[in-house]
């Protein structure tokens, strides 16, 4: 009897197999550490975005080449600029941890701190992407052949096609990972956002506990260790990282206490309703097939692998391949939801973004989620926002933590791509009119 309990609790493996289990243990490891020491050489901390989706190495690894390529690497659009348009997107769904972060490194960059006033204090350049950034983040089916022309024919303020291709990228990527921000958020486990009256920045961001922020009540620092530290060794690996990243800062304060303080006031007034307007324009449910006014968008027609994918890669060298990585990293990743299940989730977010596959049974939808997994998957994805924070879905509780921010990743992505494709089919109208 005593054999047979031994044999159910501790499965009798080879010394050979322990130790490549151990191996691929350690090498997980070892690959986070090493994503996180680059994340802090370039930013002197470890946000919180890439904390959580440390769970999965291999696609936070895609998700981080990508990101620093958009936002730092070679491009048509001057590196403050970029973390402008992020705050443009990033302010469209009230994404408070976004703004302060692309607010910080848009002065570090050399930004004009009067531009963090408003919209209507940057350049009229960067104001002519407001109908786009708003259209993309809550009914991309709008977006139209005519918004392209009127950016890319305005004289003296015009964009060129391949500025405005990057520019369609940063507002695709920020609009979608607002959704993972406020998806991840919903975790019981997870300290609930700052949420302050009349607009007014809090004094911290909850996600600030995972980095360090010594004014965080130590309340929000066993929040956050519940939900991030699930293993011994995970625990271990956040405190290398947090130590490492605190040495960071430590050595950019001495070397620029003045400048850091100075930039630490200035990001407290970057409020995001500064840089919305027309706050009454957000998601609808979109038309009835059988509405004429809205046409579906049909995938055959217009496809990421057979359209999208060449036409932003010409336009804007590599990105192409990037984000083509992180769409198949995300898919690929193991995990205790089936194939099916993946896809319903993927289709059915196109679906409520007005897109649809004529080869697929959307009967699955029905049959794989769940009506309360489906309200908040529709939630994260369409109107992420502090105020309409959606209630975990009953079905959320038995997932491992790591399982839901598949969830989220998931629902990022097939944002991300949603919105990409709208934005080149109307580019690619434009290009053969």
């Amino acid at each position: 009897m005593i054999i047979c309990t031994n044999k159910m609790e501790y499965p009798l493996r080879s010394p050979r197999q322990l130790v490549q289990k151990q191996a691929m243990v350690n090498s997980e490891k070892e690959r986070v550490s090493l994503l996180f020491v680059k994340a802090l050489s370039g930013r002197g901390s470890v946000d919180a975005v890439s904390q959580q989706m440390a769970s999965h190495p291999q696609y936070l690894e895609s998700f981080l080449r990508a990101q620093h390529y958009i936002l730092h690497m070679d491009g048509p659009l001057p590196l403050p600029c970029r973390h402008y348009i992020a705050i443009m997107a990033a302010a469209r769904h009230h994404c408070n941890y976004l703004v302060y972060l692309h607010s910080a490194q848009f002065l570090r960059l050399g930004g004009d701190p009067l531009w963090l006033q408003g919209l209507e204090a940057a350049p009229p350049r960067l104001r002519l992407l407001d109908h786009i950034n708003k259209v993309l983040a809550h009914q991309p089916w709008l977006t139209a052949c005519s918004h392209i022309k009127t950016l890319l024919k305005s004289g003296e303020q015009c964009w060129s096609l391949a500025e405005l291709v990057q520019a369609v990228v940063i507002l695709a990527h920020c609009h979608s990972l607002c959704s993972f921000v406020f998806g991840s958020n919903t975790d019981s486990d997870l300290a609930p956002l700052s949420r302050s009256p009349n607009g007014t920045p809090p004094t911290f961001c909850p996600f600030d506990a995972a980095n360090g922020n010594p004014n965080v009540p130590q309340s929000e620092h066993r929040a956050r260790r519940r939900s991030l530290d699930s293993t011994t060794d995970a625990a271990c690996l956040k405190e290398r990282i947090h130590r490492s990243a605190q040495e960071e800062r430590d050595r950019l304060q001495t070397l620029q206490p003045s400048d850091v303080e100075e930039e630490e006031e200035m990001i407290y007034f970057a409020d995001p309703s500064l840089f919305i307007t027309d706050p009454d324009f957000y998601y609808q449910d979109f038309a009835r097939r059988d509405d004429d006014h809205f046409q579906v968008f049909r995938a055959q027609d217009y496809s990421w692998e057979d359209h999208g994918f060449s036409l932003v890669n010409r336009l804007y060298s590599d990105i192409g391949h990037l984000l083509d990585d992180r769409f198949r990293s995300v898919t690929a990743l193991s995990s205790q939801h089936s194939p099916d299940l993946k896809r319903a989730i993927w289709n059915y977010i196109h679906c409520v973004l007005g897109i649809r596959y004529d080869d697929y049974d959307y009967g699955e939808v029905n049959q794989l989620l769940e009506r309360d997994f489906k309200l908040f998957v529709k939630a994260v994805a369409c109107f992420p926002d502090p105020t309409k924070t959606p209630a975990c879905p009953l079905s959320w509780a038995p997932l491992k933590p790591s399982e839901r921010i598949h969830v989220n990743l998931l629902i990022m992505e097939a944002r991300l791509q949603a919105e990409l494709l709208y934005a080149l089919r109307a580019i690619t109208q434009y290009m053969i009119a």
